[in-house]
């Protein structure tokens, strides 16, 4: 049995930071692709930061690079989003995704990010 939970979301001024935790459980942690996605109104869901197995090698999307780190803590099973100088276009909801096979994918409850002008 798989779960994501994730947590961390809140209200923040432009500039501001957010760090969202996704704990996982009902797998082992270090062996699966995870990622953050986010899904703003009107707007497709989309990759925002991905992370490899293990936690060797990273990636992000255009509109987020240099602002927000992806990491991961295999002690406690817990994948991070530092977030870090907050724009009003980086409201959605954040969505925490462990790949675990081509055809199944996991995902968090979801948790609101809403920044300010």
């Amino acid at each position: 049995q798989v779960q994501l939970v994730d947590s961390g979301g809140g209200l923040v001024q432009s500039g501001g930071s957010l760090r969202l935790s996704c704990a996982v459980s009902g797998i082992i942690f270090s062996i699966y692709p995870m990622g953050w996605y986010r899904q703003a109104p009107g707007k497709q869901r989309e990759l925002v930061a991905y992370i490899s197995p293990g936690g060797s090698r990273t990636e992000y999307s255009d509109s987020v690079k240099g602002r927000f780190t992806i990491s991961g803590d295999d002690a406690k099973n817990t994948v991070y989003l530092q977030m870090n100088s907050l724009k009003p276009d980086d409201t959605a909801v954040y969505y925490c995704n462990v790949r675990y096979s081509w055809d199944q994918d996991y995902w968090s409850q979801g948790t609101q990010v809403t920044v300010s002008s």
